[in-house]
């Protein structure tokens, strides 16, 4: 490595990634900062989970889903295969691979998960410091409405999703990072700031112990 540059682009490949889960109440704003985010950063990947239930229109198996059988989802189970599972109340069954997520980790990329609280304490159990959560409050309960409104929502669905905002709310203090989300641009720098941070932690840098050694080496033959 002839220069600093040279130094960090290294350790940007030989680092462990994280996994970042964001959550918040329905209409706050996570899927459009889940969305920038991967836009902004190519070494952010989107999580995508397995599930038991058959593709909706549109929907393209490896990108939306993966889509399996119960026969193979009872066999990861078995196997222990999965960071976090949940069975629907509609029937399905949903699940994060740990050998998808470990795919990326191991090579330095990071893995965004939109997940609730129920997932991020089976994930926080299994993969201890490799997880990140943050979560997005509303500047208000009156303009999470507004919200709701304006992105044309079923009057019934919107009603629905009030009814639960204060049990989804009372978890925030599980998180790690908790950002108020008044402005979406001012949040998704916000947010950029915190991956940022998180990257740069001696857990993560795991060619550091080798480089000081080096550097230790260097120093002793100054002397």
């Amino acid at each position: 490595m002839n220069n600093g540059l040279d130094i960090i682009n290294h350790f940007r490949k030989v680092r462990r990634g994280a996994m970042f889960i964001i959550e918040a109440p329905s209409g706050t704003g996570k899927t459009s900062v889940i969305k920038e985010l991967l836009k902004a950063d190519a070494n952010l990947k989107f999580s995508v989970s397995v599930t038991t239930r058959a593709p909706r229109a549109g929907e393209q198996n490896g990108v939306d889903y993966f889509f399996i059988s119960d026969e193979q989802y009872n066999e990861h189970m078995k196997n222990d295969d999965f960071y976090e599972y949940v069975d629907s109340q509609y029937g399905s069954r949903y699940g994060t691979l740990r050998s998808e997520v470990d795919s990326f980790i191991s090579v330095g990329q990071d893995v965004i998960f939109d997940m609730d609280w129920v997932g991020l304490r089976q994930m926080k159990e299994k993969a201890k410091d490799d997880v990140v959560s943050i979560y997005l409050l509303p500047p208000s309960i009156k303009e999470l409405r507004r919200r709701l409104v304006d992105r044309n929502d079923d009057i019934n669905i919107i009603n629905q999703r009030m009814g639960v905002i204060r049990e989804k709310m009372s978890h925030w203090n599980e998180y790690d990072y908790v950002v108020i989300n008044a402005d979406l641009n001012q949040t998704i720098e916000t947010v950029k700031e915190i991956i940022s941070a998180e990257r740069m932690k001696r857990v993560r840098q795991t060619g550091l112990i080798e480089f000081v050694k080096q550097l230790d080496e260097e120093a002793k033959n100054m002397e």
